[in-house]
């Protein structure tokens, strides 16, 4: 009979498995070349930011439904808008529609520190719950509508939106600091392009990306 820590074990090179599939078939074949982000990707355990119910596909090639008309965004479309941020290790990143919470924890290992915006209640109360028992402390989750950031902490370093807008929310791009980049699906609600728009003391320069389906980003400054 197998122990139960022997079994753990065993669960876990299985999950460790998948993860580095995924990242090779999945992201390093589609031409993502960031060494950190790819490394975040093979740590971050995306199955345990999953509902039970769908955990055994946490590692496939699609986004899937977290609950409350929600998903959590297929991997290779993270690992692009993520290494489109150019993340050294040292920035505050604000992470717009935490969801799941897997986002925020890629950005944790990849980021000095992260505040997550989220406006449905009981995503934001299951994510700060999961991040906190996995250990993701320098994360924070904040209830609030994302289309407006999160002033108080501003500026920020790099901003990423995990929901699609018709544009590019002005508070966001306000709170960006100079120098910094903001990572965002810009179209309608059925298709977008990943944008990402970054900030100089002379202004700002935005260039597009690959084509996504995102779901809608609600509030003031979104759909």
């Amino acid at each position: 009979m197998t122990a139960p820590s022997q079994r753990a074990s065993q669960d876990e090179a299985d999950w460790q498995r998948q993860r580095d599939e995924m990242v090779r078939t999945q992201i390093e074949r589609r031409g993502v070349v960031d060494g950190r982000v790819l490394n975040a990707m093979r740590r971050v355990p995306r199955h345990l930011f999953m509902p039970d119910r769908i955990r055994s596909q946490a590692y496939s090639d699609q986004a899937l439904p977290i609950g409350e008309g929600q998903t959590i965004s297929q991997p290779y479309i993270v690992a692009c808008m993520l290494e489109a941020l150019r993340l050294k290790g040292h920035e505050k990143a604000l992470d717009i529609g935490v969801g799941s919470g897997y986002q925020a924890a890629l950005l944790s290992v990849l980021c000095d520190q992260v505040i997550g915006i989220e406006r449905v209640p009981a995503l934001a109360e299951r994510a700060a719950r999961r991040l906190e028992e996995l250990g993701y402390a320098n994360v924070r989750v904040i209830l609030a509508d994302g289309t407006l950031g999160h002033e108080e902490e501003a500026p920020y370093d790099a901003i990423v939106v995990g929901a699609g807008a018709p544009d590019v929310p002005a508070p966001l791009v306000k709170q960006l600091a100079t120098g910094g980049r903001l990572v965002i699906p810009i179209g309608d609600r059925y298709l977008q392009r990943i944008v990402t728009v970054m900030k100089t003391k002379h202004g700002t320069t935005t260039d597009d990306g690959i084509g996504c389906v995102f779901v809608p980003l609600l509030g003031e400054h979104g759909w």
